[in-house]
């Protein structure tokens, strides 16, 4: 069996012995639905529907499929003839950001876990685009791997210029002693580690005016009380992007991260209990969850040297909330 099937089975079963977890607790009413704050291009969905789904998670089977098109937002060449990998990218945030990229005139290799259904969709809409999409499936917590996917990336498309680590996996966990040894290791090295694998991998091949963009959380600013490991890497996230931003500032290679609120996509039904995720985002000052089109012109942003050639090592808190820092 793959590794990467092999860690995906994991998935599921540390999100089992949490489920089971859950299901013995009390279920808490359902509080009064609340105006949301709309104030994009388009008005966003504020409901949610109450559903849990296997990990690693597919968004094709969300009932209410996340928003990732941006259709009000207009291409402008900012990363034209540009090469990125954007790990996760078969979903959720991963895929807006793929898209808008390839609206911007990049080509896109999609490093991915198992969903292979999501990552064909994702390339299906970067080929729309006009721009190649290369699918890389594996395991970030491989260091091999990481190698791997970005030499295949360099092979195809003869450069990198943008890395986005934006992979995660996230289990709540309701006290400290539910967090086994296991989870925190699984946490650890994927939301960490993979980081760690793909800019080291990347770095031989990135130049003046590349960049690296990391995905962090508002919970790495606030920390979370049901995500003890999940916000302890965010954090360490937060961290690692500064002191690299520091560490190849020389070099004109920019390093940010982006720190998303409450965001729908497959990470959090693949997490909390349905119940949960019908309430997800509401206590955001918005009052509601973003989609991921609301998060992935940050990301084109950071990338783009004509708009943040002046901008590194900061972390862009995009939380739906006032005061995130």
């Amino acid at each position: 069996m793959p590794r990467s099937d092999r860690t995906a089975d994991k998935h599921r079963r540390i999100q089992a012995e949490q489920d089971r977890a859950d299901a013995a607790k009390p279920k808490e009413e359902k509080p009064q639905a609340k105006g949301a704050a709309q104030a994009g291009a388009r008005a966003q969905p504020q409901e949610l529907p109450a559903q849990h789904i296997e990990k690693p998670g597919l968004e094709a089977e969300l009932a209410l499929k996340p928003r990732f098109h941006a259709p009000d937002y207009e291409g402008s060449n900012k990363l034209r003839h540009m090469a990125a990998i954007v790990t996760g990218g078969d979903s959720g945030i991963g895929r807006a950001v793929a898209v808008l990229y390839a609206r911007e005139g990049a080509d896109v290799a999609i490093v991915y876990l198992s969903e292979d259904e999501d990552a064909e969709e994702t390339k299906r809409w970067v080929e729309a685009e006009g721009r190649r999409c290369l699918l890389i499936r594996g395991d970030v917590k491989d260091a091999a791997f990481c190698k791997q996917a970005v030499e295949q990336t360099v092979q195809a498309f003869g450069k990198l210029d943008i890395l986005v680590n934006n992979a995660a996996f996230q289990e709540h966990a309701d006290s400290l002693d539910q967090l086994s040894d296991e989870r925190f290791d699984e946490t650890l090295r994927t939301n960490v580690y993979g980081y760690f694998h793909m800019a080291r991998a990347a770095l031989p091949y990135l130049k003046q005016g590349s960049s690296i963009i990391n995905t962090g959380s508002v919970v790495g600013l606030e920390g979370s009380p049901k995500l003890l490991d999940y916000s302890t890497t965010k954090g360490a996230i937060h961290a690692f992007t500064k002191s690299l931003a520091a560490n190849l500032i020389d070099k004109g290679i920019r390093v940010n991260a982006v720190a998303p609120g409450p965001v729908w996509t497959p990470l959090n039904p693949a997490d909390k209990p349905a119940d949960k995720v019908q309430k997800f985002g509401q206590d955001t000052d918005m009052k509601r969850a973003a989609q991921p089109e609301e998060l992935s012109p940050a990301y084109v942003f950071l990338a783009a040297p004509s708009c943040a050639g002046y901008i590194t090592g900061i972390v862009l808190p995009v939380t739906g909330s006032i005061g995130a820092i």
